[in-house]
């Protein structure tokens, strides 16, 4: 465990130390991924499709907000879309206004979840979305992971591999007719997509009751969220999958939520690492007021020291000069010295020491609250 939260602290050194950089490229990568899966599950468009302009968008991507990102990703799937038919980026373009006016409405900084819920779902791990937003992000995720999950399955639906025939027909003679039923075949397929509202209601319901467990004042809350929303997942999944007979892979189901958990927990490691064991309650009150407090330590270790030592060629005579006066130091090495040594402070009365301080803090805060309040009936006896 030490060794953990050693790496934990240089990883945290290290992104605060150079965390322009990490943020950067992180935008970065992430932009290069969502446009090579955009071009690779629709690709309609040759010039969109081109490695160099995608690297040069990733590249513009990874030093601007993460909302231009969002912004890039969406026209370049309108582009692929417009080229395989005109009906289609028009319904694609209003589902995507209408997204966008909810996503900036009311989660303007989840636009991380936006983007990682289609990519999760191409990778079949998407279970992991809603523990995570659950654990670091607030009730407002539930419309950026729900914007999410709409788009993937409208991607999935105009990908090149799934695309119907009716879609990509030719306009007869009668053009308004034909684009009409178009429009309306399209609209129909969407909407009559079941496992749209299945997985937004089993997001939305996991991200709520994890950020509600999360925030109880129990020990492990975040690991008592991390089951209870996983198994909750679970259950509401295999309820929709039953009346809408969806036919969802049971065990690729286990296997994501599996990954889901692991996920979480590795976020709970560096965003929640406490020891409960240490955990102190203080209670104090004055003319107004109870105050309960619990103080619950984290778990940090400071990381090793790395010395070099340089170590300069010596000749024979200069070797048993160091070995001699070696030797001579060690034996005139004191008692004394060597009981100091004895009793060096152990990593247990270290700890009692600290749990001392965080008492005698405890109490001068409790002094400092009676005394407050003293001067307060003093001052409405004078007036």
């Amino acid at each position: 465990m030490v060794v953990l939260l050693q790496i934990r602290e240089r990883i945290t050194r290290f992104y605060t130390s150079y965390d322009n950089y990490c943020n950067a490229a992180g935008r970065f990568i992430l932009a290069l991924i969502t446009f090579l899966l955009i071009n690779h599950y629709l690709g309609y468009s040759a010039i969109l499709t081109n490695a160099a302009l995608v690297l040069i968008i990733a590249l513009a991507c990874s030093f601007l907000p993460m909302n231009f990102l969002l912004v890039a990703a969406a026209a370049v799937t309108l582009l692929h879309i417009y080229a395989l038919s005109l009906e289609s980026v028009i319904v694609v373009g209003v589902a995507y206004l209408l997204m966008m006016f909810l996503y900036f409405r009311f989660s303007p900084k989840d636009s991380v979840l936006v983007i990682l819920t289609p990519i999760c779902f191409v990778l079949k791990v998407p279970y992991a979305i809603p523990v995570a937003a659950g654990l670091i992000g607030t009730p407002a995720s539930v419309i950026s992971t729900g914007c999410g999950v709409a788009v993937y399955y409208i991607l999935s639906y105009i990908s090149k591999n799934q695309v119907p025939e009716a879609v990509t027909a030719p306009v007869t003679e009668d053009g308004a007719a034909s684009m009409i039923n178009k429009f309306r075949f399209i609209i129909d397929d969407l909407l009559g997509n079941k496992e749209i509202p299945v997985f937004v209601a089993a997001f939305a319901i996991t991200i709520l009751a994890v950020y509600l467990i999360r925030r109880l004042s129990i020990d492990r809350s975040w690991l008592i969220a991390i089951f209870a929303g996983t198994l909750l997942d679970i259950l509401v999944l295999l309820g929709g999958d039953l009346t809408f007979k969806l036919y969802l892979s049971v065990p690729g189901m286990i296997l994501g939520h599996v990954v889901a958990i692991a996920v979480a927990v590795v976020i709970m490691f560096f965003r929640f690492n406490v020891d409960y064991t240490r955990t102190e309650r203080v209670q104090f009150e004055d003319d107004e007021y109870y105050y309960y407090v619990k103080a619950v330590p984290k778990n940090t270790v400071k990381p090793e020291e790395r010395r070099v030592k340089k170590i300069k060629g010596e000749t024979k005579k200069d070797a048993a000069e160091y070995h001699m006066r070696r030797s001579v130091t060690e034996k005139k090495e004191s008692v004394t010295d060597r009981a100091a040594r004895r009793t060096a402070p152990t990593d247990r009365d270290i700890r009692l020491e600290e749990a001392r301080e965080r008492r005698r803090a405890a109490d001068r805060l409790e002094r400092d609250v009676a005394a407050k309040a003293r001067e307060n009936r003093e001052r409405r006896g004078n007036q």
